[in-house]
């Protein structure tokens, strides 16, 4: 901060407005030139603004030079970031000299380009036009000179700039509003430099990483209530993602709730388009099922595990109907509730319990973006991986007994898989008809992992008899296969690629199971 700062807050004569998204810019704009502010812009905001009826100068007015190459030199003069970046107590002679007059105020967003990197379908040549040059050059220089200019980067900082008209905001507020201006600046740049670093390539690890987010939202807290936390984004978030979804009722979600929301929805959406319900506790599935409607799919989710059901995140991949409403509130006690939407009815069942939390997550496009990295923190440092988004798809997966699955032994293998991805490892799920009917998570062992799982279903009732069985990982001794024998299982699909592959696949031969490798392992830690 400067030694001394003017109590007063400075004129605001003339500003410059070059701007990407128009939101909010009619508003301003009217509120300017109201106030007798000169309006400068550049392009297709200019354009804009004369379209409204307001009086414009055109940025070549004051350079005497035209845009040119298609737009990438128009403000890099000068005329224009002398007067932005002239201090009005020593540069005055100079102004005069050269015939620059000041710009009290920077309207500036950049072009979208995380938003087109993301893009599945852009091109590097496209990508590489959304490369501002002009934009942060500007930015930079008024949120330098803070002392006597006004920046701003975002259609919500403009309430604050009308507040204060005729003259500038007052000195923290053009503090506030240059550390935000130079923070847009180092995510952009950092967005970019990811970008050139990889050569466009998605999920590549470049050299050095970058972050820079955007606090979203405060979380209710931590793990523990002792512990702050709060939900960051990478620019808006994305729509289908969890960190857009809509709070439709209840209190403000942990940190646990959003991990626990994540690997939910994760999982529902991956057993679609089948109608599906998803119930996950402690970041693991307790149930999954596919269902002919919501509540049919719920029945049998919560059926394969109630008791650890009770508090945990129940996610459908389908709007969610009176129903089904009436069914979790029947049954259970939920922390949170994800569906795409809520049918006529199911609002006001669930609005019966206000504190369970219901959040509409948006479908997922058909081509969902690029996705970006996960990161996790170890003492001293960080962990950094590509997401595991991508599988072995059934068609592929090779059989390697002598009996081969059914095909309603194929579909329950596919669904099976599915789930196992999203369970963590050591994991082994037992399922049959769409159902899961015995999930041993987290173990040590993968035999403990197996003896779990049917822990679990003879908890239900459930016989196992004909059902199958997902392991993520390969089976690195016959015991399970053996411990999957004697609860009745019939078919198992696994990565493969132990160094015992052939004892393993002899075991399930011996009992006449059908045992198919997909080639691609599932960890999750």
């Amino acid at each position: 901060m400067p030694a001394a700062v003017d109590s007063a807050a400075p004129p605001l004569r003339r500003a410059l407005l070059s701007v990407s998204d128009k939101a909010g810019l009619a508003e301003l704009a009217n509120g300017l030139a109201a106030a007798g502010v000169e309006l400068i812009s550049t392009g297709g905001t200019a354009r804009h603004l004369a379209g409204l009826g307001l009086a414009v100068t055109a940025v070549e007015a004051l350079t005497g030079f035209p845009e040119i190459m298609d737009g990438r030199v128009k403000t890099l003069h000068p005329a224009v970031h002398g007067g932005i970046l002239a201090r009005r107590d020593i540069d005055t002679g100079v102004l005069a000299e050269q015939r620059i007059r000041p710009i009290d105020l920077v309207i500036v967003n950049l072009y979208p380009f995380r938003e087109t990197a993301a893009r599945p379908d852009a091109g590097d040549g496209e990508i590489n036009e959304m490369i501002d040059i002009g934009g942060p050059a500007l930015i930079r220089a008024a949120a330098k000179n803070r002392r006597w200019v006004t920046v701003a980067t975002d259609p919500a900082d403009y309430q604050e700039i009308l507040a204060a008209l005729p003259a500038q905001p007052a000195f923290e507020i053009r503090q506030k509003l240059a550390a935000r201006a130079f923070a847009k600046v180092a995510s952009y740049d950092a967005a970019v430099a990811a970008w050139l670093a990889t050569g466009g390539e998605a999920g590549g690890l470049p050299a050095q990483l970058h972050l820079a987010l955007d606090r979203c939202r405060e979380l209710r807290y931590g793990e523990n209530p002792a512990q702050r936390a709060a939900l960051y984004t990478a620019g808006p978030p994305p729509p289908g993602s969890l960190a857009a979804a809509e709070p439709v009722q209840g209190k403000a979600l942990s940190y646990n709730n959003y991990l626990d929301a994540d690997a939910a929805w994760s999982l529902v959406t991956a057993l679609g388009p089948a109608v599906a319900c998803v119930i996950v506790k402690h970041g693991n599935p307790c149930g999954a099922a596919r269902g002919d409607d919501a509540a049919d799919a719920y029945r049998k989710a919560h059926a394969a595990d109630p008791q650890s059901a009770y508090g945990g995140i129940v996610a459908f991949n389908a709007a969610l109907d009176e129903a089904a409403a009436r069914t979790i509130v029947e049954r259970q006690f939920a922390e949170v509730i994800l569906a795409p939407a809520l049918a006529p009815g199911a609002g006001a069942v669930l609005a019966g319990k206000p504190n369970v939390r219901v959040l509409l997550v948006a479908q997922q496009a058909a081509r969902p973006a690029r996705e970006a990295f996960e990161i996790r923190r170890i003492g001293g440092g960080y962990l950094v991986q590509e997401p595991d988004t991508g599988s072995s798809p059934p068609r592929t997966w090779r059989p390697v007994t002598h009996r081969v699955p059914a095909a309603a032994e194929a579909a329950d293998l596919e669904f099976a898989w599915q789930v196992a991805r999203a369970v963590k490892s050591n994991a082994i799920v037992y399922a049959r008809g769409g159902q899961t009917l015995g999930i041993g998570a987290g173990q040590m062992s993968r035999i403990d992992a197996a003896r779990f799982a049917g822990l679990k279903a003879a908890d239900q009732g459930f016989e196992l008899g004909g059902a199958v069985m997902a392991s993520d990982a390969f089976l690195p001794f016959p015991d399970s296969v053996e411990e999957s024998a004697r609860l009745g299982i019939r078919a198992i699909v696994q990565p493969g690629g132990s160094i015992r592959d052939q004892a393993v696949i002899a075991a399930a031969d011996a009992h006449g199971i059908a045992m198919l490798f997909t080639g691609r392992r599932h960890f999750r830690h």
